[in-house]
């Protein structure tokens, strides 16, 4: 992708014209190379919104912190790029439109639990699923909320606007879901007399189920490299444990116990994942067939997953339990592991890196 300037020596000036940049001479001042013929709203709103002294600030970064590290540094990863800037989200999804979708899912999910209610659904749940929910549902909130704070964290790291915005929109999508859990609960509490709320709070603390589970999310939560939490995220536990329960337990086994409204609430997580998955596949792609940098960053990326996937199979192991719990066995865990492990070595695939890992249930 073409750089602001073109110019044979290093600019010196500021001044308006000094430089000749993509689009230098057309009249709707269109100051970067776009990735498709002409720049995308997502584009004109998120590219060069961060500033880059390799690209504008000719007089170096304006602010600093005080050891004099610049106020966004390459060295922030220990993935290098030959340009960070060529990243573009493939859902293109900037602040009005990411506002815009989440409130079309806030409402979704309000109208479905409200109609649910009022045709007293909720009493008709098994009451074995209702342990479930009150339980393992409660507890699995936590890890949602976990994972939000690890991206949450992440964004402020990342190099260009293209990737602060996807990663920040990540943790938005797994903030909102952990709320969604969270009131889905307190309103289907009202019609279950005796459901304990703080429940799923005291198996995520003590049950042994979800200890690994709180290993691989508190490992996540401690790195220090904000790549390696986004990639942690998407490419190891989302698939191997996240999606395991999601979208293999709950979207599973809930209709046989006359519940057709938590996977409601769930469907929204496992859309949210899918526009999540796609944007980190573009990254760590792009990064991983970097010309100048991509074998040392297959490199990092493998041991990255031998790291955190090693934390999300031994999670995903002792998670295998819950599958018995339900009157109706709609699902088996075995077959949710492998559908899982299948899918998280397609994910290594398209970013271009082996997929070692061993899972056996």
């Amino acid at each position: 992708m073409s750089t602001s300037t073109e110019q044979s020596s290093p600019l010196k000036s500021g001044a308006a014209g000094a430089a000749q940049f993509a689009g230098w001479d057309s009249r709707k001042y269109n100051y970067f190379e776009p990735k498709g013929r002409k720049a995308s709203h997502y584009e004109d709103m998120t590219v060069d919104v961060q500033p880059d002294p390799k690209r504008y600030l000719i007089q170096d970064w304006i602010l600093q912190f005080a050891d004099g590290t610049p106020t966004y540094s390459e060295t922030w990863t220990a993935a290098k790029c030959s340009d960070w800037h060529k990243f573009r989200a493939v859902d293109e999804e900037w602040e009005r439109t990411h506002y815009q979708r989440q409130s079309t899912i806030v409402g979704m999910i309000t109208n479905a639990i409200g109609n649910a209610r009022r045709s007293g659904a909720v009493k008709r749940f098994d009451k074995t699923w209702v342990k479930v929910l009150e339980q393992h549902l409660g507890a699995y909130k936590h890890a949602e909320f976990g994972l939000g704070t690890a991206t949450m964290h992440a964004q402020r790291y990342g190099y260009t606007q293209m990737i602060n915005s996807a990663i920040l929109t990540n943790a938005s999508y797994k903030l909102r879901f952990a709320q969604d859990l969270t009131l889905y609960l307190g309103e289907i509490a009202l019609d279950l007399p005796g459901f304990d709320l703080d429940s799923g709070k005291q198996h995520w603390l003590n049950d042994p189920l979800w200890q690994g589970t709180r290993l691989a999310i508190e490992t996540i939560g401690g790195a220090t490299d904000y790549l390696e939490k986004y990639f942690a995220v998407n490419a190891v536990f989302e698939p191997l444990v996240g999606d395991l329960f999601r979208s293999g337990f709950i979207m599973q086994v809930a209709a046989a116990q006359n519940d057709f409204v938590t996977p409601t609430v769930v469907s929204a997580a496992e859309g949210d994942y899918e526009r999540n998955l796609a944007n980190a596949v573009e990254l760590f792609h792009m990064l991983a067939n970097d010309p100048a940098h991509g074998d040392a960053n297959r490199a990092l990326f493998s041991a990255w997953l031998d790291k955190h996937g090693a934390l999300a199979a031994d999670a995903a192991k002792h998670l295998q339990p819950i599958w018995s719990i339900p009157h109706a066995k709609a699902a088996q865990f075995n077959e949710a592991l492998s559908s899982s492990v299948e899918r998280a070595q397609l994910i290594a695939k398209e970013i271009g890196i082996p997929f070692s890992l061993a899972i056996e249930a």
